[in-house]
């Protein structure tokens, strides 16, 4: 069995890009260091006096039973299989002890092995077994022991089963190094996608306010001119004798009342059509829609009617605060469903979000939050804070989770209470 690609064993959590020939070599040395022990056993045993045969298939017996931990498919992997090939292997060893002492070498690999395969008490439990039959080997089969056979092995054995468990610390180490290393180049394409999503949203409320501010001047100037040209001339019509003059008012009041219709549907244009589509909505449905192509997750958004147009830094802050939010439910809630509502409340505009996910104990989550275990939560509330908001949480063990954002519509008014999030249902 490799100490390295353990066939069995889910404590290994090396991965490729770390391995190395490094790794490997080490790999290839315990192959060799179990090829060799074995071999000095059978050749001493053979040459103390133990028959040929009972020698050679003792150790015949270790090096298949180590081979087997090599060869298994990995469909069998598992903690307690490993566990199981391990005193299946120590097993073998101590029969092979009972018929030459010279195989007690062989138990810096199994020292070796339990440092890798055990968790410490276990593993320190059983290298104590080992090392008290390499003691009690000795006098079994001469009689004797000395010094030398009782503190050799124990030096040998701290040794090998401390390499062992510091080496396991070192693949730990590297493990969580190269998750760590995956996770920020997730969350820089994430944080990229979202710069793309709030540089679209921008211009899109840019290109929202420009032509609300040109249809309102249109209204305001050129359709008012015009409305008051059609009165002037209607009057004029009605108040002169010259015919001549009459015609020629008439045709001016007539000229202005198609302008003004055709102004009228060029402030149309400009307005109800673009106001329909809203930037942050779209922008808080297209993260939904790829959270669910992603998980499979049922999701909804509701967008209140009324909401007025946000300040650029309101949306920003509530698309910024949601996806933090979705990420937590996508890795953390195993939920199914997730509902969104963005609510205006007067003053203050709300964004709730609702899993049907595991949900949590929330007093000792709130305690790590206060000891700044939560960096993503704490730069959430901090970003709502800046612009006068807050964010509320509820949540209970196996009854999902209710999340509230509020910001007022205009930074800097007061943060306004609003309701418990908990009291919206779910529809």
């Amino acid at each position: 069995m490799s100490l390295v690609h353990l066939p069995f064993t889910s404590t290994d959590p090396l991965s490729p890009a770390v391995a190395g020939t490094t790794v490997r070599a080490m790999e290839i040395g315990q192959h060799l260091m179990a090829v060799v022990l074995t071999a000095i056993g059978v050749i001493r045993g053979i040459g103390d006096g133990v028959g040929m045969p009972a020698a050679i298939i003792s150790g015949v017996a270790i090096l298949a039973w180590h081979t087997c931990g090599t060869i298994l498919p990995s469909k069998t992997r598992s903690r307690n299989l490993a566990v199981w090939w391990l005193l299946g292997f120590a097993a073998i060893w101590i029969a092979a002890v009972a018929v030459c002492a010279e195989f007690v070498w062989l138990a810096f690999l199994l020292w070796l092995l339990a440092g890798h395969l055990l968790p410490l008490r276990w593993g320190l439990a059983f290298s104590g077994f080992v090392l008290a039959v390499v003691i009690v080997a000795p006098i079994v089969h001469h009689g004797t022991t000395s010094y030398a056979n009782i503190f050799g092995p124990l030096i040998g054995g701290i040794f090998a089963f401390g390499i062992s468990r510091g080496y396991m610390q070192l693949l730990h180490d590297a493990a969580e190094r190269e998750r760590l290393v995956t996770s920020l180049t997730r969350a820089q394409a994430e944080t990229a996608e979202l710069q793309d999503e709030l540089a679209l949203a921008q211009r899109h409320s840019g290109a929202i306010a420009e032509r609300t501010r040109i249809s309102r001047d249109i209204h305001d100037t050129i359709a008012q001119a015009l409305s008051s040209i059609r009165l002037l001339a209607h009057a004029g019509a009605g108040d002169t004798e010259d015919p001549a003059a009459a015609c020629t008012l008439e045709q001016v009041e007539t000229l202005a009342s198609d302008s003004l219709a055709d102004v009228r549907r060029i402030v149309a244009a400009l307005v109800p059509a673009e106001l329909k589509d809203d930037a942050l909505a779209s922008a808080l449905q297209r993260m939904l829609d790829r959270i669910h192509d992603e998980t499979g997750i049922a999701v909804e958004l509701h967008v209140d009617d009324s909401l007025p147009t946000l300040p650029t830094e309101v949306e920003v802050a509530l698309l910024r605060t949601a996806q933090s939010a979705l990420a937590n439910v996508r890795l953390h809630a195993s939920a199914s469903r997730v509902v969104m509502s963005l609510i205006d409340a007067d003053d203050t505009v709300r964004l709730d979000l609702i899993d049907d996910g595991t949900g949590f104990d929330q007093p000792a989550w709130e305690q790590d939050v206060d000891a700044g275990s939560s960096y993503g939560l704490r730069f959430m509330r901090a970003r709502l804070r800046e612009l006068g908001g807050g964010l509320d949480i509820e949540s209970t063990p196996g009854e999902g989770t209710a999340l509230s954002i509020h910001l007022p519509i205009r930074p800097g008014q007061a943060s306004v209470t609003v309701a418990d999030p908990t009291t919206q249902e779910m529809p």
